[in-house]
């Protein structure tokens, strides 16, 4: 399926509140660990760019970015924020091999069913050159299901491993506390998959 209707359209109608609500969350920690993976100038995928907020910041740091969103609404901001190449997509268009130097995931592949994302991750493996690194978030934990209009998939240490076995060999994990104001108890669990070079 790869493009759950309910979810996309939770975006368009709550375009506004969602962007309100996460312009300002600081990722920058997070941000720049993965940065430190990609080399200055690289191209970057962010794929599932929501608002353009990360977007904005790699194309300031002298990055090649390209942002896609299922949501038309979240295209449409992310071109006032920044003048890359932003295409309203869902994660199953992505049909490339070794075109990015980074696929910058960030809350995104979290709204597809569980038994969608070997698909997506192979789909991103394909995507990486050699030796590039993705980076991927989901909330903690192993709840599926519909919450607030949107579909969600949390995911745990062990779970998430699973699902990249076969696909990604070289993988970092971590745990993080929401960056938004208010929301430091919910947790999310952070990954760096990295594509094995080419000998």
């Amino acid at each position: 399926m790869f493009a759950d209707i309910e979810t996309i359209d939770y975006y368009e109608r709550n375009a506004s509140a969602f962007i309100g609500g996460t312009a300002k969350a600081n990722m920058s920690v997070i941000l720049s660990g993965f940065l430190a993976c990609i080399p200055q100038g690289g191209h970057i995928l962010d794929w599932g760019c929501g608002s353009g907020r990360d977007a904005a910041v790699m194309f300031t740091e002298g990055y090649k970015v390209t942002a896609v969103d299922a949501s038309h609404a979240m295209c449409e901001n992310t071109r006032k924020l920044v003048d890359c190449d932003v295409r309203n997509e869902t994660f199953s268009q992505l049909c490339v091999n070794e075109a990015y130097d980074g696929i910058w995931a960030c809350a995104s592949l979290l709204h597809l069913h569980k038994e969608e994302l070997p698909d997506a991750f192979a789909r991103a493996h394909s995507a990486l050159k050699p030796g590039a690194v993705m980076y991927c978030s989901f909330k903690y934990g192993d709840f599926a299901g519909m919450s607030d209009g949107r579909w969600f998939t949390y995911l745990n240490e062990e779970s998430l491993e699973r699902i990249l076995e076969g696909i990604f060999s070289c993988m970092k994990m971590y745990v993080t506390a929401d960056v938004r104001p208010g929301r430091g108890n919910e947790k999310w669990l952070n990954c760096l998959a990295f594509k094995a070079s080419k000998d």
